[in-house]
């Protein structure tokens, strides 16, 4: 029996995004492929339909997690991926140190406690394995400017399922939480801006974390 959360998620998926839906897939895909490489093996959290999982997908050995069980079943059919149906707020039931990478592409936002989230990441990855992942910019200079004049559309906000709005400073403390060596990066429309002042430019930040270098 479908829980409240998937009914939600499932409803949000279908209904709001549309199947294999990605936003900015080419930057983000670019950006998870290259830091990823290949022979891996992959936990990928909140994959969703497996539609950004396919940018890194070959090559790995990609296990992907969502609390939507029916686009599970999308993505074992469509990417040939693993699958394993999983509420990230409880438990995972995943052994420690089994992973080498985990990918968490517009996840965070998603959580009601990010930082427990982060630290079951940690636990399961490798010692010198990787965290990946993707948030949007919730207070980018035209996003300040919208809830400014009280607008919601078009911002992180308009998302009734995003929980947590995330400056810079915030996610790098959130993965600092676990990970000492933190690295963050924007990206969108404006380019050397968005990457020489994310905080002011950037649409989206894009994250990699060092399991190598825990706390």
């Amino acid at each position: 029996m479908r829980t409240s959360l998937e009914h939600l998620y499932g409803t949000h998926h279908t209904a709001q995004r549309g199947e294999f839906f990605v936003l900015h897939g080419d930057v983000r895909g670019s950006f998870f492929k290259k830091s990823i490489g290949t022979g891996k093996r992959i936990l990928d959290i909140g994959c969703r339909d497996g539609a950004l999982t396919k940018s890194f997908s070959e090559g790995n050995s990609v296990v992907g997690v969502d609390i939507d069980s029916e686009a599970l079943i999308r993505a074992r059919k469509t990417v040939g991926i693993e699958t394993k149906h999983i509420d990230l707020n409880g438990e995972w039931g995943i052994d420690p140190a089994s992973y080498d990478v985990v990918v968490a592409a517009e996840v965070l936002e998603h959580l009601y406690y990010p930082v427990l989230v982060i630290g079951k990441v940690s636990r399961v990855l490798k010692e010198g394995g990787i965290f990946v992942g993707s948030v949007p910019n919730a207070f980018s200079l035209k996003n300040r400017f919208r809830y400014l004049v009280m607008r919601k559309k078009g911002t992180p906000l308009e998302d009734p399922t995003h929980i947590n709005h995330f400056t810079i400073a915030e996610l790098r403390d959130a993965l600092r939480a676990r990970f000492a060596l933190v690295e963050i990066v924007g990206y969108g429309r404006l380019g050397w801006l968005a990457r020489a002042f994310p905080q002011i430019f950037a649409f989206g930040l894009l994250f990699i974390a060092h399991s190598d270098s825990k706390c």
